[in-house]
Formats: C-alpha cells, sequence, structure tokens
C-alpha cells in the first residue's frame, strides 16, 4: 500500500495572513489559535494574521506563529479529508509539529517551548557575530573540506542537508564568508549569505541547546502514535524516551533534510503533504526524489485541490 508522510516547515515560511481563511472558516482552526494565544498569553494569532514582515522574522515570533499555523491547518485536514501518516517529519521548527502531529507533545507545550526556543536561539550569538550561507550545487564531501579550511581557529560547518546541491552552512561571520570565498574559487560560483537573524545549527547554538534541555525537562511526553523521523539522525522514532535528547541535539546538528526524505522512501513512503504556510519542503522533496506524489495545504484553494 502506498504510505503518506505528513511534513512541516520550518523558519522562513512565514508571511502575514497565514492562517486567517482557515481560521475564519472551520471551528476547528479557530481553537487552535485561541488555545495558543492562551498557551503564551499574547495574540500569536493576530501576529500570524496582521503582523510586519520585520516582527514575524523576530526569531521568537517565528516559530510559535508556524507551529501554531500548520497545527490549525493539520486539525482541518484531518477534519476535512480521510488522509492519514504513516510517518511525520519537520524541518529544523517543523520537528515541533511533527511532534505535535504524532501525538506525543500537546499543542500548549509546543508553543510555549518553541518561543522559548526562538528566544534561547537568538540569545546564544551576538548579533552580527554569527551568519549563514547556502552552497548550491557542492557535494557534502567537498564542502565540508572547504569549511575546515575556512575556519581558521574559528567555527564554521554544514548546517542544513536541504537536497542534492543545496546545502546551507552557519558558524562565525567571518568564517562563513571565507568559505564563500572558497566555494566560488573551487567553481561553485552560486554561494550566498542569507538574510538570517543568527547562525542556526551549528556549535555557536551550544547555550541554546542547554537552556532547551532545562525547558524540556518540565515536559511529559505522550506515547508516539505515528513515527517521527528526527532531523538530526533522519531515523524513524517511536521511543518517548529519546525525544528530548534528539530535540536538544537537533539545535547545534546539522538537519539532515535530504536524508530523512530519503529514509522516508526507503520505508515505502510515495505521498509527500506538507502541511503549513509556503511550500519550500515540497520543492526539496521533489529535487530529492523527482517521482515522488507531493501536495502542499496552507489555504482552502490548496485543501481544495487535495
Amino acid at each position: 500500500m502506498r504510505k503518506t508522510a505528513f511534513i512541516f516547515p520550518g523558519q522562513g515560511s512565514q508571511y502575514s495572513g497565514m492562517g486567517k481563511e482557515l481560521r475564519d472558516t472551520y471551528r476547528v482552526a479557530r481553537e487552535v489559535f485561541e488555545e495558543a494565544d492562551d498557551a503564551l498569553g499574547l495574540k500569536i494569532s493576530s501576529l500570524c494574521f496582521e503582523g510586519g514582515d520585520d516582527e514575524l522574522k523576530m526569531t521568537a515570533n517565528t516559530q510559535p506563529a508556524i507551529l501554531t499555523t500548520s497545527i490549525a491547518i493539520l486539525r482541518v485536514v484531518m477534519q476535512e479529508t480521510d488522509l492519514k501518516p504513516d510517518y511525520v517529519a519537520g524541518h529544523s521548527l517543523g520537528e515541533f509539529s511533527a511532534l505535535v502531529c504524532s501525538g506525543t507533545l500537546p499543542l500548549a507545550d509546543a508553543v510555549r517551548t518553541v518561543r522559548s526556543r526562538g528566544f534561547f536561539m537568538q540569545d546564544a550569538v551576538p548579533v552580527g557575530t554569527g551568519a549563514m550561507a547556502a552552497i548550491l550545487s557542492v557535494g557534502s564531501d567537498v564542502l565540508e573540506e572547504i569549511c575546515r579550511e575556512a575556519a581558521q581557529g574559528e567555527i564554521v560547518a554544514p548546517a542544513n542537508f536541504n537536497s542534492p546541491g543545496q546545502i546551507v552552512i552557519a558558524g562565525h561571520t567571518d568564517a562563513v564568508r571565507r568559505a564563500i570565498e572558497l566555494a566560488k574559487e573551487r567553481g561553485f560560483k552560486k554561494a550566498l549569505m542569507l538574510p538570517v537573524s543568527a547562525p542556526f545549527h551549528c556549535a555557536l547554538m551550544k547555550p541554546a541547546a542547554e537552556r532547551l534541555a532545562e525547558i524540556l525537562e518540565r515536559i511529559k511526553f505522550a506515547h508516539v502514535k505515528t513515527p517521527y523521523i528526527a532531523n538530526a539522525d533522519a531515523e524513524p522514532n517511536t521511543n518517548k524516551t529519546r525525544i528530548r535528547p534528539l530535540l536538544v541535539t537537533q539545535v547545534c546538528a546539522p538537519v539532515l533534510w535530504e536524508q530523512s526524505v530519503r529514509k522516508m522512501v526507503s520505508l515505502g513512503v510515495e505521498r509527500f503533504v506538507e502541511i503549513g504556510p509556503g511550500k519550500v519542503l515540497s520543492g526539496l522533496v521533489k529535487r530529492i526524489i523527482k517521482e515522488a506524489i507531493v501536495d502542499n495545504i496552507e489555504d482552502i484553494t490548496s485543501l481544495k485541490a487535495l
């Protein structure tokens, strides 16, 4: 039988107005936004529907906003269709949405945790000290060698293995710039700095990982109903005792997205349904597995198309 994976986007997919149409139409979506507002003690719903780009780009706002929108969409999908996931996965922040979908993490705990996670990640490195860059059309082995040469006593390393030939690096700003220059010298012309506020998924995030670990210790995870593929090891997990260490490791470790998609395909997944704002993951999946069946759901139009 054809297996289906639900996949959830991470930071960068946000936009003003996300989720509003579904909130206005479906009670189940409205209840998600209300629960998130109550859990946070602030109107994250207003930020999703009316927030400006600058507000939405703030990491501590972005993370709960995308998660809340994704779960609102998920609840509508579960109510209005007969789709059920065999596996779930999410890109970075999206892993928390996947855990809510899997039944192991309550929504209220999830939104509070990712808001704290956003603060921790932003505070871990002074503004301007760290950076991220995308290097295209380069193999992982070559890029890891470039990063070693560019480090020169600082930190720079692969942060996201997104798809074949699309890898993001992170680290100290000067080291990232040196890596870009080395990549261009070796013929990889498509290398550019990314407009992000911190160097995510590298060793510079260790202070954030330590603070997140303290938060996660206070959360009671339930049984994992749907196996989720973790970013840190690209393996299916149903053991709730592994969730905390996997989420802590994820903060400093690279996101193994290409490996995660390939793992799901090896487990029989043929259809990927992206649930949340934007179509970033849908595009990445098609680059990784051209024959995959890919849908995205973010509004009424895409829901009806499904």
